[in-house]
């Protein structure tokens, strides 16, 4: 899963502009008649005013494709004339005139990349692509440009300095020290050559990364496999043949079933399918994404990386990762590398341990059908591990998915387990625009009934849709502007033909409760200004309350409430469950060392200084050399380089580890919820209180510790994996 986070700066989404310099410009005919044309633009956009919608949600029925370009313009020249007055003012700096100057600019501009940028991943087309590329660089300019212009860094520095004497509240002087340090990392004390080189890196960057994230889109549905005979799909359930014959249909490919790619590596239908051969063109079409072809992503990656490492130089540090790491919960590289190598033998270990189980079993079956048997492969690993988890558990994947109907797991799953541990409720709205018609809209109330804010859920896969699951936010909450939440939830289910249920696996389950511990980190927030709203959190501590919000998805009391049977609607038979609680933690050894591995080549890539990142010809070359690869039944990265989305095309560059970062603090709070009556009000008020309501608006570490009472510990995250006692041979 990928979470899609917004930092309020002065411009969000880490994309920017020319202010200063544009100021002292001397105006030409034609740039006096393009300001008058923009201004006037500004006025009739659907983004000019905030929308008068209920909580703002944007006015998608009234927003065109041809509206993003203009939007971008005149918001980034409103905001230009906004921060140049700042600058300018020749009064004192204060607090207000300075720095909540600088929370209120740029409002349009906040208004449009909260819909795009969105939507580019959610339900782009060739027309926002377009307007992607263009606007871009146009943005990281407009970025730029705010931060490093000496005379507002000027008016920033002098309040930082005199900050002990301004008497400000505690989010108050936070918001005042992350400004300046936002500023200084931005590169505010560098000499005008290194910003003017600065600039050039920054523009070429956002380039390339949005060119990243285009291919990626492209090379996976490009390397969907057609499938001619329905026999090769044996093995497949019902719904997934029937999703692939839909799919196939979408696609006008008539006779034909198609396979599209997930994000991942591994592909689920790899579990079930029989056809060795399908499943071995299914697994390479998956990992050559992005590495030739249309899609090619081999030289964005190279000149990324290298261009990180030139820009993490000029700004003092020996690699992006020193840079990246310094903002986030670790700290440094050396901390992130000793938890991924404590992390690694063990699961190594019981992956190893599983590799001999059903090697085993691959030569047993050989014997009695006699034929020859093969080494365990990545493209077999799923398929038999299902068979062990069959015989060791007496478990099947396709005997519990007719009790995990969507909506159902919805509305008495993971709405169920909010409403007890919250108190918070959900109602449907079907009165609200929506940017597809698949979208649905829920209003969600505190118990006492007053509003907290909307929820957008988009379940399904399409072919303009990125792969994986992920949240976004379209308007934070803020005291400041008075308003409340509007986020969304987005996952890749495949969708079933019309008049079919959309049965679950519970791997899916587990994805939607995790996606909406993010959504609560959004709704729950209660700050005053929008750089610290809800999930505008570092990486490692973003994760936290989604995986932490997992637990519910297997915790007795909330399974018995939405497992049920699609037709019959009676509960799940406690012998079922037991197996499926069992078989949770076969394939751990596999899953972490998926997960490790892709976390070590994010830091591989990462902690590169200029003069080690490869040329374009040796990026495969490098990354295979990172990994370590050995023959037989290796166990891949849960992403190669080439679709490596989080760390070439959104921000966890260098952060990729802060998924098993945030578990120790997730399975630390499960262990708190378990020790001290697990599903009740008190336990979900505290949590949100402490941490879920305060965003960004105080030191991570310290909100987990007064929430907590100390600090966190692994052991609860090993003895859920099963990593406990595991030892490397």
């Amino acid at each position: 899963m990928q979470v899609s986070t917004r930092r309020i700066t002065v411009c969000g989404l880490m994309v920017s502009a020319a202010i200063s310099l544009m100021a002292c410009d001397v105006p030409t005919k034609a740039s006096q008649d393009a300001a008058t044309a923009t201004a006037a633009y500004a006025a009739s956009s659907p983004f000019a005013q905030v929308s008068s919608l209920p909580y703002n949600l944007p006015p998608f029925d009234k927003i065109k494709d041809s509206d993003y370009q203009p939007s971008f313009e005149a918001g980034m020249a409103q905001q230009r004339q906004e921060v140049s007055a700042i600058a300018a003012n020749p009064a004192a700096p204060t607090f207000d005139n300075t720095i909540v100057a600088l929370e209120r600019s740029g409002q349009m501009l906040g208004r449009v990349k909260d819909v795009f940028f969105n939507l580019i991943s959610a339900n782009t087309n060739p027309v926002l692509d377009q307007t992607q590329q263009d606007i871009a660089p146009k943005l990281a300019e407009h970025e730029d440009a705010i931060y490093l212009d000496p005379a507002l860094f000027a008016r920033i520095e002098q309040l930082y300095q005199q900050r002990a004497s301004l008497g400000l509240d505690p989010e108050s002087l936070r918001l005042l020290e992350r400004y300046r340090t936002d500023f200084v990392r931005a590169g505010a004390r560098l000499s005008p050559a290194e910003k003017d080189q600065l600039r050039k890196m920054n523009q070429q960057i956002s380039s390339l990364t949005t060119q990243f994230q285009q291919n990626l889109l492209k090379s996976s549905n490009e390397g969907a496999v057609a499938v001619d005979k329905l026999a090769d799909l044996d093995g497949l359930s019902a719904e997934g043949i029937a999703a692939a014959a839909q799919a196939a249909e979408n696609r006008k490919l008539e006779g034909k079933w198609l396979i599209t790619l997930q994000n991942t590596t591994d592909q689920p239908v790899l579990m079930q399918l029989k056809n060795r051969h399908l499943r071995e063109r299914i697994y390479k079409a998956s990992i050559n994404r992005g590495d030739g072809g249309a899609g090619d992503n081999v030289g964005n990656v190279a000149q990324i990386v290298k261009l990180r490492a030139q820009r993490a130089a000029l700004l003092g540090y020996p690699n992006h990762a020193a840079y990246a790491l310094e903002e986030e919960t670790a700290g440094t590289p050396a901390a992130v590398n000793k938890m991924l190598s404590q992390l690694a033998p063990p699961a190594n270990a019981i992956a190893r341990k599983d590799a001999a189980v059903m090697q085993q079993l691959i030569e047993r079956q050989a014997k009695a059908s006699h034929t020859k048997p093969f080494k365990l492969q990545p493209w077999d690993w799923g398929f038999y591990s299902e068979q062990v988890r069959k015989a060791r558990y007496n478990f099947d994947e396709s005997q519990i998915k007719p009790y995990f109907e969507l909506n159902h797991v919805l509305q008495e799953g993971v709405f169920y387990a909010a409403h007890e541990l919250y108190g918070v409720s959900f109602k449907e709205r079907t009165d609200l625009p929506v940017y597809q018609q698949d979208v649905r809209v829920f209003e969600v109330f505190n118990e006492d009934g007053s509003a907290l804010g909307l929820f957008l859920f988009d379940p399904f896969a399409r072919d303009n849709k990125q792969g994986g699951a992920w949240m976004n936010t379209y308007v934070s909450q803020s005291r400041l502007f008075g308003t409340k939440a509007v986020v969304s939830n987005n996952i890749n289910i495949a969708k079933p033909p019309v008049g079919k249920p959309v049965l679950l696996t519970f791997d899916e389950v587990n994805t939607m409760f995790h996606e909406f511990g993010h959504g609560l980190h959004g709704l729950f927030s209660n700050v005053e200004y929008p750089m610290f709203s809800g999930a505008s959190v570092p990486p490692d501590f973003v994760e936290y309350p989604s995986q932490f919000n997992e637990m519910w998805s297997y915790d007795p009391k909330v399974m018995a409430h939405y497992a049920t049977h699609y037709e019959t609607g009676k509960p799940m038979p406690r012998a079922l469950l037991q197996k499926l609680l069992a078989a949770r933690k076969f394939s751990a050894g596999y899953e972490t060392s998926e997960y490790l591995a892709a976390a070590m080549l994010d830091q591989s890539w990462h902690q590169l200084s200029t003069n080690q990142t490869p040329d374009v010809t040796d990026v495969m070359a490098f990354e295979a050399k990172a990994l370590g690869h050995a023959k037989g039944y290796v166990v891949p990265p849960r992403y190669h380089t080439t679709y490596f989305s989080h760390i070439f095309a959104s921000g966890y560059a260098a952060g990729y580890y802060a998924y098993i970062w945030s578990d120790v603090l997730a399975k630390d709070t499960e262990h708190w919820m378990n020790t001290h009556g697990g599903l009740k009000r008190a336990n979900g008020d505290l949590l949100r209180a402490k941490v879920l309501s305060r965003g960004f608006s105080g030191d991570p570490s310290a909100l987990f510790k007064d929430f907590y009472g100390r600090g966190p510990e692994v052991g609860p995250l090993l003895e859920a994996r099963g990593l406990t006692g595991a030892k490397n041979p």
